[in-house]
């Protein structure tokens, strides 16, 4: 399959090693395997969680509430786009940070037009700050943006080469599935995103392939079909 757009979806993890909270390796690696794609002629967007600064979910702070909590993750993740942005910018590559309310001078708010004509003008656009409201992951900001700006597919970069029936870091027998619907996704309760962006996903057909992007390369290699993962669409092939 060639692809013309896509939303790639990467945990605050993808940016960290050793501890760090950010591996200069890891970001100079996504950085020139994003520009190889975009070389390709493919147009990139990016959702980047905020795990390697704060985790609102399990955070266990006593005082601070669900909601407080889940703003200083989405602030997280404008730090995130903006450090990210920098190591773009270093390879040559222009990019755009949109968030659902401006924080300047970092960041714009999100219109569709906008970003739609930066995007095909050969901007990598970072959109950060989530869905903009608590309760909803980064998860579900990756399922919304891929749809507002009609990426040909989500691709979801993990640190596991697909999906599994169960923790393969857990259990040698792990097996990893290749193809799977999105109802599997759910009734297997198999632990890809969360469920409200599973189901807008499975609602409006848009496909996701999980990959481990513990290798920046795997993406270049995912884009061009070469990458072990796993698609997940309405229908699974044979």
């Amino acid at each position: 399959m060639k692809f013309t757009r896509i939303l790639l979806k990467l945990s605050g993890e993808a940016l960290m090693s050793d501890g760090e909270q950010y591996s200069h390796r890891k970001l100079t690696g996504l950085a020139q395997a994003l520009a190889q794609i975009i070389q390709q002629g493919v147009q990139v967007g990016i959702v980047v969680g905020a795990g390697n600064i704060f985790r609102a979910r399990s955070a266990n702070l006593e005082i601070v509430d669900r909601v407080t909590a889940d703003n200083v993750g989405m602030l997280g993740t404008v730090m995130n786009a903006a450090i990210m942005r920098d190591y773009l910018r270093a390879e040559g590559l222009r990019s755009k940070i949109f968030s659902p309310r401006e924080h300047r001078p970092l960041t714009k708010s999100f219109a569709r037009d906008e970003a739609l004509g930066l995007m095909q003008s050969g901007h990598v656009l970072l959109f950060a700050g989530g869905t903009g409201n608590p309760y909803f992951t980064t998860d579900s900001a990756a399922a919304l943006r891929a749809l507002e700006i009609s990426a040909d597919a989500l691709f979801k970069g993990t640190q596991v080469d697909g999906v599994y029936d169960k923790d393969p870091n857990k259990f040698d027998d792990a097996i990893r599935f290749e193809h799977l619907t999105y109802d599997e996704v759910i009734d297997r309760r198999l632990e890809v995103m969360d469920l409200t962006a599973v189901t807008l996903c499975a609602e409006q057909g848009l496909p996701m392939f999980v990959f481990d992007i513990s290798d920046p390369e795997n993406l270049v290699n995912a884009i061009g079909g070469d990458q072990p993962g796993t698609w997940i669409k309405k229908e699974t092939q044979s």
